[in-house]
This record gives structure tokens, C-alpha cells and sequence, in this order.
């Protein structure tokens, strides 16, 4: 595996002991529509993240997919937050896309100087969110074959890349290529201590049907996404302001899975998005419910 030359050269910090349990949240805090429906009516956008985290543990933040945010923007959010909130940011999408549109660049995604930059400028940055750092995300789309044949033309490059993070806080990896997800990818995330993180999409197979000898969990933390389907959702709801699609069976399942797999892991991060059912505060809710009529426990603030 590449160990050499790095962002965050030295050995990868230590473990601080968790609470267990699973923590569920939103993907994102600050869409409009939730004004009324999540947030008190007058609300200001200010105010969301500190009401957010009245009632959730754990958030995980798009906007840094988007653009690197400023020290001052992390210093922030930090400041909002009570001391046991954990916060999971995006890697910018210069990292893990790189291309125009909806075509990832393969010739620069992970090794390419901008990549090279973008990740330095985000751990960095990140830092002062100090312990209330969560994973970072790196969500890649999916690959065409022309952009990667197989694994084995992605392998090797996310190896590199994971080398040369090593120190930067812990890290969930997201692929989208369901074929993707064998021992060998598997072996490489668990060399680094790099999380897998499981995603809730049409092109993804749920873990429920994965061979009973494919071990998906690669660290000592889960982390799950309930994205569903964007384009299905957004037919419906333009405001994400309340349920417009029915995934309470899909919830049911999860939870399910979750149940037995929580148990092996020291945290369980779990994020509903707006697409999955069209509104993502109700579907945590909905999830930490099921969760909970299971036997497990779902960290509270």
C-alpha cells in the first residue's frame, strides 16, 4: 500500500473513545422549505444549524462538495454545535469529480494538481472543527468504463491517495459502480482504516444482499446515506417540505441491517437526504424510530 510523501505526513491520530450507539441526521441543514415544517416559522438561515442540533447529533455537510469553505465559515459551525455533535464534510468536488458537468475528468480525479490542492485546503480547514469532526466523504459518481475499465484502473490511484492523507482525520469512501464493491476495494479501505460508505441509490445493491462472506465494515464506524432517487423525487417536490414518496418499507430494512451491524462498530452515522423521501428531517426521524423499536440505541444531544 503507498505510504509515501503526503498531505498529512506522520501516523493517523488516535482514536477518541465515542459514546456507541447510532447518530442520525440530515445531509445538509438549510433548505429553505423546512422553515415551518423543521425550523420555527421567522427562523433566520443563521439560526438553523444551533436548532438543528437541538434535535440531531450528527449532520453531514454538501456545501463543501461545492467550494472549500473559509476558516471563519468551520470556526462557525464549530461555535453552534454543543462539544458531542459530529459534523461530516464532503470532499470538494475537485478531488473526487474534476470534470464539466455531469463527466468526471479521470485524468485528474484524486492525482491532478488541482485535486492535489483542493484536499490539502479542505483537511486543513476542517481542523478547527476539533472535535466535533466527523468522517470526511469522499462520494465519487459513478464511473463509465471509459473513464475507469475496472477497479483495477481506480485501485491503485485511491490507494496513493489514501497514503497521502493519512493524519487528516478519519475518512468514509463512497463508489457508485456496484461491481465495484469486492474484497478488493474492501482490503485497500481496511489497510488505511478508510470507512465504506453505504449508499441508498437506484444502482446500489442493498447491503442486506451482499455475500454473507463480503464484510462491509472496513473501520470502527458505519456510515450510511438514505439518498433514493433524485430524479423520481424531484418530479414531485421542488420544496422538500414534506414526505412525497413512501419509503417506509426501505427504512424498515435498513434499520434492520443496521440493528446487528451498529453493535460491531464504536458510532454509526446515518443520513437521510431530501431526495430520499422528500423530506430529510422526517426521514431521520422515521429511521431513528425504527432503530429504536429495534433495541438500539440513538444518541440524543
Amino acid at each position: 500500500m503507498e505510504t509515501q510523501g503526503g498531505l498529512f505526513d506522520g501516523p493517523a491520530p488516535s482514536r477518541r473513545p465515542h459514546r456507541g450507539g447510532v447518530r442520525v441526521g440530515t445531509s445538509s441543514w438549510s433548505a429553505a422549505g423546512w422553515v415551518g415544517p423543521f425550523y420555527p416559522l421567522g427562523t433566520r438561515s443563521k439560526a438553523f444549524l444551533a436548532h438543528y442540533a437541538r434535535e440531531f447529533t450528527a449532520v453531514e455537510v454538501d456545501s463543501t462538495y461545492y467550494r472549500v469553505p473559509g476558516l471563519a465559515t468551520v470556526e462557525g459551525w464549530r461555535e453552534r454545535t454543543p462539544p458531542d455533535f459530529r459534523m461530516c464534510a464532503k470532499f470538494p468536488r475537485e478531488v473526487v469529480h474534476c470534470g464539466e458537468g455531469r463527466h468526471p475528468d479521470p485524468r485528474e480525479v484524486l492525482e491532478g494538481a488541482m485535486a492535489q490542492r483542493a484536499a490539502e485546503r479542505f483537511l486543513t480547514v476542517l481542523s478547527a472543527l476539533g472535535d466535533r469532526r466527523g468522517p470526511a466523504l469522499l462520494q465519487f459518481p459513478w464511473f463509465s468504463r471509459e473513464a475507469f475499465p475496472a477497479l483495477e484502473a481506480f485501485l491503485p490511484r485511491l490507494d496513493t491517495f489514501l497514503g497521502r492523507v493519512r493524519g487528516g482525520g478519519r475518512i468514509a469512501v463512497e463508489v457508485r459502480n456496484q461491481e465495484w464493491l469486492r474484497p478488493a476495494l474492501l482490503d485497500v479501505l481496511r489497510a488505511h482504516d478508510v470507512g465504506l460508505a453505504l449508499a441508498d441509490l437506484p444502482r446500489m445493491e442493498h447491503p442486506d444482499s451482499a455475500p454473507a462472506d463480503l464484510d462491509l465494515q472496513t473501520s470502527d464506524f458505519l456510515y450510511v446515506r438514505l439518498i433514493g432517487d433524485r430524479w423520481e423525487t424531484e418530479r414531485l417536490t421542488s420544496t422538500f417540505d414534506a414526505v412525497v414518496v413512501d419509503r417506509s418499507e426501505r427504512i424498515g430494512r435498513w434499520a434492520d441491517w443496521l440493528a446487528p451491524a451498529s453493535a460491531r462498530a464504536t458510532e454509526t452515522l446515518a443520513f437521510a437526504n431530501n431526495h430520499f423521501a422528500g423530506h430529510g428531517p422526517a426521514s431521520a426521524r422515521a429511521l431513528g424510530a425504527a432503530l429504536q423499536g429495534r433495541g438500539v440505541e440513538v444518541l440524543r444531544p
